[in-house]
């Protein structure tokens, strides 16, 4: 019994280091999301070419989704056989 009472605070200590370390992770985490840094890496010039401008599911397994590399835009379905090109060169909507 007395070795479990001498243990209690060595598990208290292990129990705090461990939520602390969490929550540094964790504010580290949502620094990096506030300065844009969250693991997106942008072209050399700072601007990013790439984007999906929508996404919907089909079903399940498959997902259809429009994505833009500079100024065109393709119609792709993602599937779990890989990835099927509908229709390219499309040029983007002006949401002006």
């Amino acid at each position: 019994m007395d070795s479990v009472v001498t243990e209690l605070p060595a598990l208290f200590k292990m129990i705090a280091a461990l939520i602390f370390v969490l929550g540094l992770m964790g504010g580290l985490a949502m620094a990096m999301k506030k300065l844009g840094l969250s693991g997106r890496i942008a072209a050399a010039g700072g601007k990013s070419r790439l984007k999906v401008v929508e996404s919907i599911p089909l079903d399940n397994r498959r997902r259809l989704a429009i994505i833009q590399r500079d100024d065109v835009q393709h119609l792709v379905i993602f599937g779990p056989n890989g990835e099927t090109v509908i229709e390219t060169n499309i040029p983007p909507i002006d949401n002006s």
